[in-house]
């Protein structure tokens, strides 16, 4: 990690190790300082569970990385729910 802030880099390698996850997609919003994120997470970790309790598992496993950052957003699916994500969006453009 840097001074500056929380790379991209270092973000996405910590939530495919910590969350096990299959698909990440994060966008630094902070216009490259490092300190606003938006991240699309996939992780069977989330199988079953509320969107409340997703979240308190996604913000557990980085809060190191959180900690570091001023904002902080995500949205969290399981990998059958990311794939109607998909199919969705391959729909609308057809």
């Amino acid at each position: 990690m840097t001074t500056a802030g929380l790379t991209l880099s270092d973000l996405e390698s910590a939530i495919r190790t910590k969350l096990d996850a299959s698909h990440i997609e994060v966008v630094d919003v902070s216009g490259g300082c490092g300190q606003m994120f938006e991240a699309v997470i996939v992780s069977d970790h989330f199988l079953g569970k509320t969107r409340l309790m997703r979240h308190r598992i996604a913000n557990t496993a980085l809060k190191e990385e959180i900690a570091t950052v001023h904002a902080w957003s995500q949205k969290l699916y399981t990998g059958a729910e990311w794939e109607k994500e998909v199919e969705k969006v391959k729909a609308t453009q057809e």
